[in-house]
């Protein structure tokens, strides 16, 4: 039986072969760059606990929506808006017990938050606030009553954008409540917060004034706040953007996207979506400089590290804080860190191939 290839699990004749790895995690060497995990899924999260990590560096905030709340957050707020019977009476099962159906938004995000942070406690664990797009918000029930249609929902209404909008700011809201929850409440202060796809300076200070509407100050409580470079001008206007948050976490996926100008849902131009052209890993160099000078933490939660040691080396080389991978290819990033610091001391810095 394999559940490995998505949401729906296999049944195969015959005994499968395997191989067995034993590791003595006492034998891992320690590093200055830290590695982190990318975990979404909450019920997961004590999974990994053995593993030495540095803390969470991606925790998704849309998976624990999508699975565990199931509920657009504005058809909770304005439940008289959902027009479809159906939806309405899903929605009407799903929230019983709870004297607001806003609550119920807030006690299962916030819950869910809470067990993965509880699980790396005391150490950093990164939560990026929703990045659904608008065609996947829709798909959430009562969803398909509060988005646009959009031609390209990847460059679209997402992210920071949504924050301070009037058709989301509620919703925000609620998002907030939640991290104030797991955070203050809850008590698991480790907590730092991370805005996706924030296009300018100027966006960053909206959706700040938008937190701090929910007390959510940043420096407060030794609150952090992180935004996701994943965007050009994240990099180019890096030192305003660091005017405002605490770190950079590299989004190596969109940031391709956007350098190269490919849609990486494209089967058509996948063959050209390449995280070590010298053009995104110059864009990154550049944003790792930019962020020395300003004294900011960087990051990276992309795949790229897990798939090219070459890559992660490049990283290191350039004096990146932390490299944030998938929980079963861990082990390896962290072996393929200590190699690239020994090397330091031996070589000089080099670009990475394409």
């Amino acid at each position: 039986m394999s559940c490995a290839e998505g949401d729906e699990g296999h049944v195969y004749d015959g005994i499968a072969d395997f191989d067995v790895t034993e590791i003595d995690i006492g034998k891992i060497p320690a590093t200055r760059t830290k590695a982190m995990l990318n975990v979404a899924n909450p019920s997961a999260a004590f999974r990994w606990w053995r593993l030495p990590a540095d803390g969470v560096g991606l925790a998704r905030m849309e998976f624990i929506i999508s699975n565990h709340i199931k509920v657009h957050p504005m058809a909770l707020i304005r439940f008289d808006d959902v027009t479809d019977q159906a939806a309405r009476g899903e929605i009407e099962r799903l929230t019983a017990g709870y004297e607001t159906k806003a609550d119920y938004f807030v006690d299962k995000l916030s819950r869910g938050i809470a067990r993965i942070a509880a699980a790396q406690y005391p150490n950093p664990v990164i939560v990026r606030m929703s990045d659904f797009k608008t065609n996947e918000y829709a798909e959430l029930l009562g969803g398909s009553a509060f988005e646009p249609h959009e031609e390209n929902p990847m460059i679209g209404w997402r992210g920071a954008s949504r924050y301070y909008h009037p058709d989301y700011r509620d919703g925000f809201g609620l998002e907030c409540r939640a991290i104030a929850r797991a955070r203050e409440e809850i008590g698991l202060a480790n907590i730092v917060m991370m805005i996706p796809f924030c296009r300018t300076p100027e966006e960053a200070d909206r959706v700040i004034a938008e937190m701090e509407k929910h007390g959510l100050k940043r420096g407060r409580a030794g609150l952090q706040v992180y935004v996701m470079a994943e965007i050009p001008s994240n990099v180019v206007v890096a030192e305003a953007f660091a005017e405002r948050f605490d770190g950079f976490s590299i989004g190596s996926n969109d940031l391709t996207q956007l350098v190269l100008g490919i849609d990486r849902d494209s089967g058509r131009l996948s063959s050209l979506f390449n995280e070590r052209h010298p053009a995104v890993t110059g864009m990154i160099a550049r944003l790792l400089e930019s962020a020395k000078k300003t004294g900011s933490h960087t990051g990276i939660c992309g795949q790229a590290p897990s798939d090219h040691p070459e890559f992660a080396r490049f990283l290191v080389e350039h004096g990146i804080d932390s490299i944030s991978v998938t929980p079963d290819s861990f082990l390896r990033v962290k072996t393929q860190i200590a190699l690239a610091e020994a090397a330091l001391s031996q070589d000089t810095p080099t670009p990475v191939s394409s």
